[in-house]
């Protein structure tokens, strides 16, 4: 049995499973402190006889193993959690094997081993939330160099009607900034959800995704792209992406078929959470091995 923590800004998912990607049982405890958080997470998984736990956590964090901080939430804007030592605390608690990763680096290997990207050796996972963020799969290997990528905060070209400012702390105007849901929520003073007759919100959405994708495919390549989080529930900006896309790649490169290639995550809102059964999963394998 394996343990798996989906840690995400507003509620912690965590589950129990096989590696087979089965969840055996699931339960949302909600982000607030710590010392609050925490303790329900320890007490959950105190009931089962896990062999190892997977850890897909909000960053940024530091997955570096060689550095003295490795395991720990880092510059995160929640402050409370601020450099957290997450995978120090479960090693007191559980002598087991932990994997430690990205929630969204989590996501992108839940897809490719059951997903909409299962069967291929590359894939690209981005989640358009709260947050933008994307991890990435090549050579069937997470990407991880210095860090874990943070592909939400690259730049993109403004549209040339749109005025707002940009909503990221430290970046103002990057694709976060500009295309998360608390960018859509503050530039048109209204939460998405309650915006979904309104074509322009949608356009201009898709104008800003579409240019992160086409970096993203110039520079990676990937053989699959998964869309995730809460503002892609709007599936009409799929037609958006889509069209600005094109408009973009301008034959440059051949891709696919973009409603093929470009998709909703085969695993639904399970894709973190089967993802961090993966690390856990994985960690154990590791193990095994020394």
């Amino acid at each position: 049995m394996l343990g798996a923590i989906e840690a995400g800004g507003t509620k912690f998912v965590c589950a129990v499973g096989d590696e087979n990607g089965n969840l055996i049982e699931r339960i949302q405890i909600p982000t607030t402190i710590p010392d609050e958080t925490i303790p329900m997470v320890i007490e959950f998984f105190n009931k089962f006889p896990i062999r190892a736990i997977g850890i897909a956590s909000f960053g940024p964090i530091d997955v570096n193993k060689e550095s003295a901080t490795y395991g720990n939430i880092t510059s995160t804007p929640k402050t409370a959690w601020k450099d957290y030592p997450f995978v120090q605390v479960f090693k007191d608690h559980f002598s087991v094997p932990i994997g430690f990763n990205t929630d969204v680096n989590a996501a992108a290997l839940g897809e490719a081993t059951f997903g909409a990207a299962k069967g291929l050796d590359s894939c690209l996972y981005i989640t358009v939330g709260t947050g933008i963020g994307a991890g990435a799969i090549v050579n069937g290997e997470l990407l991880q160099g210095i860090t874990h990528p943070e592909m939400g905060h690259i730049l993109v070209r403004r549209h040339p009607n749109d005025q707002y400012e940009g909503k990221c702390p430290y970046h103002r105007d990057c694709l976060e900034g500009l295309a998360a849901g608390p960018a859509i929520e503050a530039r048109w003073g209204v939460n998405g959800a309650n915006l979904v007759n309104r074509e322009e919100v949608w356009d201009l959405e898709g104008y800003y995704i579409a240019q992160a994708l086409m970096q993203y495919i110039l520079i990676l390549s990937p053989k699959k792209i998964v869309l995730g989080g809460g503002v892609m529930n709007q599936k009409q900006v799929f037609n958006s992406i889509y069209k600005y896309l094109t408009e973009l790649v301008c034959d440059y490169v051949s891709l696919p078929e973009l409603s093929e290639y470009i998709v909703l995550p085969g695993l639904g809102d399970r894709a973190g959470i089967t993802g961090a059964l993966m690390l856990a999963q994985n960690a154990l394998n590791k193990n095994a091995l020394v």
